[in-house]
């Protein structure tokens, strides 16, 4: 039976300035699948809700995975041949979902007063109502014989896999071009999406976090030896949740100092199996 872990924790930027977290993070874990999920709200001036849409993100990743797997059988038998336009159409689902689910919280919840009051005159009726929850996402999915996963935004997705591997299969840099924010909320959103797919390869842990975990180190290098650490912590989940949780609120007090989200799943069994892979892996970096 496979794991799963998600916590999010708020940066000091964000404690000093009162700012809540709008980081959010989720996982699920079902008999054919597995779903590590975290956003990260914008929490600027005009994402004034961005804390709501990062929720409703990571509620819509868990929701559309559930869809698609509504027959499981047919879903891996045609997956693995047509794996492209099918993640294309699961990333055109999550949006779907999501502006569903803001406008929803918008019509009961209209802007308040209080919410208008930091902007200028003119300058609230230019903001189109779904960029009030702008958020970024990244999410994995486990699936029996092979893995895939998708992304808009910063953010980053790190694979263990069973030799040991440890490598970030998505850039991080990828998903923003010309240094425009790539956000749930673009009008043109499904056309910002990054994703992957691998087959045949076992993976002992999947993760995905939110930008604040990555700029809490110097270097790609250590990041990568971050997760090789973790994961050998993995068998022990309630031991683990301790000190990860530990780490990240340490972590959120550097690099940017923004808040910091860590979502993973995991196979138990196969990380015991693998121990000793492992270990010679952390002592080697």
């Amino acid at each position: 039976m496979l794991g799963g872990f998600s916590h999010s924790v708020r940066g000091a930027s964000h404690e000093r300035t009162g700012l809540v977290c709008q980081d959010s993070s989720a996982y699920k874990i079902s008999e054919r699948y597995a779903v590590a999920v975290v956003a990260d709200g914008h929490g600027s001036k005009k994402h004034f809700r961005s804390n709501i849409g990062s929720k409703a993100a990571t509620e819509a990743v868990l929701e559309t995975i559930e869809r698609f797997y509504e027959n499981a059988d047919e879903f891996e038998k045609n997956f693995p041949s047509n794996h492209k336009s099918i993640v294309r159409n699961i990333e055109k689902q999550v949006i779907s979902i999501w502006n569903a689910k803001v406008l929803k919280h918008l019509e009961e919840n209209p802007v308040t007063a209080e919410e208008k009051k930091q902007f200028e005159p003119g300058e609230f009726e230019d903001i189109p109502p779904e960029s009030y929850y702008g958020t970024t996402l990244i999410a994995a999915v486990a699936g029996k014989g092979f893995i895939f996963g998708f992304q808009i935004g910063d953010g980053t997705l790190v694979a263990v896999f069973d030799d040991g591997e440890t490598s970030m299969l998505m850039d991080y840099e990828e998903s923003n071009p010309a240094n425009i924010t790539a956000s749930m909320c673009n009008s043109n959103a499904a056309s910002w999406f990054n994703d992957f797919y691998v087959e045949n390869k076992q993976a002992l842990a999947l993760f995905v976090s939110t930008d604040g975990l990555y700029t809490s180190f110097g270097g790609e290098n250590d990041f990568l030896a971050y997760h090789t650490i973790i994961t050998s912590q993995l068998s022990d989940s309630k031991e683990f949740e301790e000190a990860v949780i530990r780490n990240m609120e340490k972590r959120s007090h550097y690099g940017t100092e923004d808040d910091v989200s860590l979502s993973c799943v995991f196979d138990p069994a196969l990380i015991n199996d693998k121990m000793d892979v492992l270990k010679a892996k952390i002592q080697k970096k």
